[in-house]
């Protein structure tokens, strides 16, 4: 998805309920060593994926060591933004990885490896079946809307949200109807109702609120008030959560307001993922910095490695790249249209949007001036760009 909405909402619903590439590499084996990833020694997930990594091999069919293991492989993907850990995630849950019906907890997991890889379908199919079988499953639900609201398709993802109150946080189920409400012509009433929800929800996790924190900011800016979305991106930092999803939508919005210096000191150290490391190379370029074109270079060469490998899901990040690195408007607005046949937010709308304008071709906006029509969306930036985007060529 834009992955940062779903994604991020199911590694928060993790931690916080009771019970969004190309397929990563699964190795055949737990004790092959592929490379060294990012975990300090002393750190305590590392010390803790250890312990359950020597676990699992000593017991290969535990099942609930296998899924405590994959939820944190899991979760360092939203800390790290290294897809590496995916791979480890499905291979800790190999034994049950092709059952039609596997254990309910291994179901959600694979219907997320699923949804980050682009398997919408596959990933609807595991949760429906969850459903089905446990009407009240939280993560299911939270998940599956996601899901339909990453394709637009916002009725379908009501009735999920509707079914989480009573059966996770009442900020968690009032935040899943904002999503819908905020993209559906109520972005000022969702962001008021999120609001209230989050001030007498004083008790929320951290996780909780730092999602939460980053709906309010992107209503905020659709709202065009960007003194309260940097408040709410303050805050979601003050919570200390190493999260790579805060960071590319912060550095999102210091991107639009220019503020290209911030970006460079917030993301200097985060490159390992990718989708950092395009802002940090957009902002890079703007400030003319001696490792810009190094910057460039190491990302082109990432998304030639994983177009040789048939993965997709970089395909809206990839569109910025080309257009705003490279100049390159026919074959980003290739890459935008591609990936609003997969996905369609407010983001990937405004890359379609970006590219048909930067190659003159109104047509191609149309897929999207259609959803703007039909979605009834609030945005004053999409709704100027739109217009933008569809004059006639000059």
């Amino acid at each position: 998805m834009t992955l940062r909405t779903g994604f991020a909402f199911f590694v928060f619903l993790l931690g916080c309920v009771n019970a969004v590439s190309a397929a990563p590499y699964v190795p055949r084996s737990d004790d092959r060593v592929l490379e060294r990833l990012p975990l300090r020694a002393n750190d305590p997930v590392a010390k803790e994926i250890s312990t359950l990594r020597a676990s699992l091999r000593s017991d290969p069919n535990n099942v609930g060591v296998a899924v405590k293991l994959a939820r944190r492989y899991y979760e360092q993907v939203a800390e790290e933004g290294d897809p590496r850990y995916l791979g480890y995630a499905q291979a800790a849950l190999a034994p049950w990885w092709e059952m039609a019906s596997p254990p309910t907890e291994v179901q959600i997991l694979r219907a997320s490896l699923a949804q980050f890889r682009h398997d919408f379908d596959g990933a609807l199919a595991d949760l429906s079946a969850v459903i089905l079988r446990e009407p009240r499953n939280a993560q299911a639900r939270a998940l599956r809307a996601t899901i339909h609201i990453v394709q637009a398709r916002y009725e379908q993802a009501r009735p999920d949200c509707q079914a989480l109150h009573g059966v996770t946080s009442e900020l968690t189920a009032t935040g899943c109807e904002a999503m819908v409400d905020g993209l559906t012509g109520k972005v000022a009433a969702a962001y008021a109702t999120l609001s209230e929800s989050y001030r007498v929800n004083s008790q929320a996790t951290p996780a909780e609120k730092l999602w939460v924190l980053i709906r309010l900011a992107e209503m905020a800016q659709r709202q065009g008030r960007a003194d309260a979305a940097e408040r709410h991106f303050k805050e979601a930092l003050a919570l200390n959560i190493t999260d790579t999803f805060l960071l590319a939508a912060y550095a999102d919005f210091l991107l639009d307001q220019k503020r290209y210096a911030e970006v460079q000191a917030m993301l200097k150290d985060k490159t390992p993922s990718d989708g950092l490391l395009l802002r940090l190379a957009l902002a890079e370029r703007e400030l003319k910095a001696p490792t810009a074109a190094e910057r460039a270079a190491q990302l082109s060469a990432r998304y030639q490695a994983a177009g040789m490998r048939g993965d997709t899901v970089h395909q809206q990040e990839e569109s910025r790249f080309d257009l705003q690195i490279f100049n390159d408007a026919p074959r980003a607005l290739w890459l935008a249209r591609e990936n609003w046949k997969v996905q369609k937010e407010p983001r990937d709308a405004r890359v379609l949007l970006e590219a048909a304008k930067a190659a003159r071709d109104p047509e191609a906006a149309a897929p999207v001036l259609s959803w703007l029509g039909s979605s009834h969306i609030e945005d004053a930036f999409l709704t100027d760009l739109a217009r933008q985007a569809k004059e006639p060529r000059k």
